[in-house]
């Protein structure tokens, strides 16, 4: 979950773009700044690293990494999902 939140997090954070994060007003709905974005996406990779670490997903053998990448993959999906629903925003009805 972590290391799958980090990738929009970075990516507006080094594209130069406000995006939401737990510190902004109001938590997860306003926007806050590329920097606060960057520095989001660090701590998101450093806590999915060091849970990968520690829940020993390689030596889980085949299933153990059927079952990391299936939840990479649900909160994916559930967070494209949240992020299309809360950024109805000009930039994406000037692109329609």
């Amino acid at each position: 979950m972590f290391l799958a939140n980090s990738v929009p997090h970075f990516i507006h954070g080094i594209s130069g773009d406000p995006f939401p994060t737990p510190f902004a007003e109001p938590p997860g709905k306003g926007l806050s700044s590329p920097t606060v974005n960057v520095a989001w996406a660090f701590a998101n990779i450093i806590a999915g690293y060091n849970l990968y670490r520690v829940g020993n997903v390689r030596r889980g053998g085949e299933s153990g990494r059927v079952a990391f990448l299936a939840g990479a993959a649900a909160i994916s999906v559930m967070l494209s999902s949240f992020f299309t629903r809360k950024q109805s925003t000009p930039r994406l009805r000037e692109a329609a």
